[in-house]
């Protein structure tokens, strides 16, 4: 069913706890993503979509060379130290090796209580689930670095939530890895650099084999992590994706997206925008997510110190180059973004002032993130009436008219004429996301009627975010005020 080949659970037992199979009511598979079982090439799609299959996918039955482990971490957070975390929710039930021969984690998400639960149940609401498995898929649409939703595993038992009793589910993830900076931090509260560098040896062996002859090891893994990390979040930063809770427990060794609790995209752009119900002081504001990207860093330099360099002011003195690395790389990625955005192929001193102006105009006039880029991409050099739909999309439009005159004369500078331009900016500016109310109208339709056409369209266009197709029309309109998705959840 599942070829597994393991190789955390080999590390020593400190780094987890073996897990026991929890038992479910009536396991049953709702979504089985077919399309990534072909990608990944040795899964048995029949297999897993079986009812033996679906119990195994639920944590609720044993499969053949399985090691269903909880594995251990601490974290920051909202900025607050816990020495210890882990998977109070999760299993880690084994690795694979797809058919390009990258290594993938099989990963349960609300398979039941573990030794890390903290008097939690360890399960997960349906509706968490399905929101995780349509915006993880819209990432890898969006082309945006992220684990990946195998399967919505219906449980058959009722979790008690925020909102009241909901039906359980679970998700079934995989990820090239599950070792976040909250892992190294379980290890350094404990002032255990033994584990400290076995750590560092597997995730170097692992996912970094390039620098496996680095002269120290765990100063080019920070380097290899600061830019992996630089790159993620300017790539969130350019579709107006939140993500809601970044704390260090969440932050992927290897820069993937992980764990879609609150996580939102913007509807109208607002720099300070948050949706987490948890967040109360905007930590995790769409504006602050750069800046934390470098304090949680901050936090894993701090790990690592101790493996740098002996002498602690020198140790520093590297790490602190690195995560100025952190930022160039970054600010140079969401540059080049930005002017792709706009449609300008050429840089140019004030470009980003150009930039600026428009997400300020935005701001001023509440006009949608998404469909304002959309609208903006359609524009020829001239003014015309397909101005119009971009307009429609502010309440004033005060501030967007003299910016659409200076853009049309910054235009003037490009090599390139308005087919060619058009054309490279509806490659980056998607066409859809996975809007809050169209994610709540799926869930909703699955608890009240067990109605599954909308998440069928949600994840239809996901697979191709860029091209528009008039058959989901409504799934590209913004909310109205009824609509609107004021707060997420987390969902545990």
């Amino acid at each position: 069913m599942i070829p597994f080949d393991n190789t955390y659970a080999r590390l020593p037992e400190r780094f987890y706890a073996h897990q026991p199979l929890r038992g479910v009511p009536a396991p049953s598979i709702l979504r089985l993503n077919e399309r990534l079982l072909k990608a990944l090439g040795t899964l048995d799609s029949a297999a897993l979509g079986s009812r033996e299959g679906a119990a195994v996918l639920a944590g609720a039955a044993a499969a053949p060379g399985a090691e269903p482990i909880a594995m251990a971490y601490a974290g920051h957070q909202f900025g607050h130290f816990n020495p210890q975390l882990g998977d109070g929710r999760a299993v880690l039930l084994g690795e694979f090796l797809a058919g390009d021969g990258t290594r993938y984690d099989l990963h349960l998400k609300g398979s039941g209580a573990t030794v890390f639960s903290r008097g939690g149940d360890g399960r997960a609401a349906l509706g968490p689930v399905i929101r995780e498995y349509v915006v993880s898929e819209f990432m890898a649409g969006l082309r945006i670095p992220t684990t990946r939703a195998l399967a919505i595993v219906r449980t058959g038992d009722t979790v008690l939530r925020q909102r009241g009793p909901e039906p359980g589910g679970v998700l079934v993830r995989i990820a090239e890895s599950h070792v976040r900076v909250g892992t190294f931090q379980f290890f350094a509260a404990r002032q255990d650099l033994e584990s400290l560098r076995t750590l560092v040896d597997y995730v170097v062996r692992r996912h970094y084999p390039s620098l496996s002859d680095h002269p120290t090891p765990a100063l080019g893994l920070f380097e290899a992590v600061c830019e992996r990390q630089a790159e993620l979040v300017a790539r969130w930063q350019l579709v107006g994706f939140i993500h809601g809770v970044m704390n260090t427990d969440n932050v992927s060794i290897v820069g993937e997206t992980i764990d879609f609790g609150p996580c939102a995209f913007l509807d109208a752009y607002e720099a300070n925008k948050v949706f987490s119900s948890i967040d109360q002081r905007g930590r995790y504001a769409y504006s602050n997510q750069p800046m934390i990207g470098a304090w949680n860093l901050g936090r894993l330099a701090d790990t690592l110190l101790p493996l740098i360099d002996e002498d602690e002011k020198r140790a520093i003195a590297a790490v602190e180059g690195v995560l100025d690395g952190y930022v160039k790389r970054l600010g140079t990625v969401l540059a080049a973004g930005w002017r792709a955005k706009v449609g300008l192929a050429l840089e140019q001193p004030d470009d980003q002032s150009l930039v600026g102006r428009l997400l300020e105009a935005m701001e001023q006039g509440k006009a949608d993130f998404t469909r304002t880029f959309r609208a903006l991409s359609a524009l020829g050099a001239e003014a015309d009436t397909k101005d119009d739909a971009l307009r429609a999309e502010f309440v004033s439009t005060k501030a967007i008219d003299p910016w659409l005159a200076d853009w049309r004369a910054r235009l003037q500078a490009e090599p390139q004429g308005d087919a060619l331009r058009q054309a490279a900016m509806t490659r980056v500016n998607p066409a859809f996301i996975p809007r809050n109310h169209q994610v709540e109208h799926a869930i909703r339709a699955a608890y009240d009627a067990e109605d599954y056409t909308r998440l069928d369209e949600l994840l239809q266009v996901a697979r191709d975010p860029f091209t528009w197709r008039d058959a989901y029309a409504h799934l590209a309109l913004a909310p109205t005020d009824d609509e609107e998705v004021r707060q997420t959840f987390c969902g545990t």
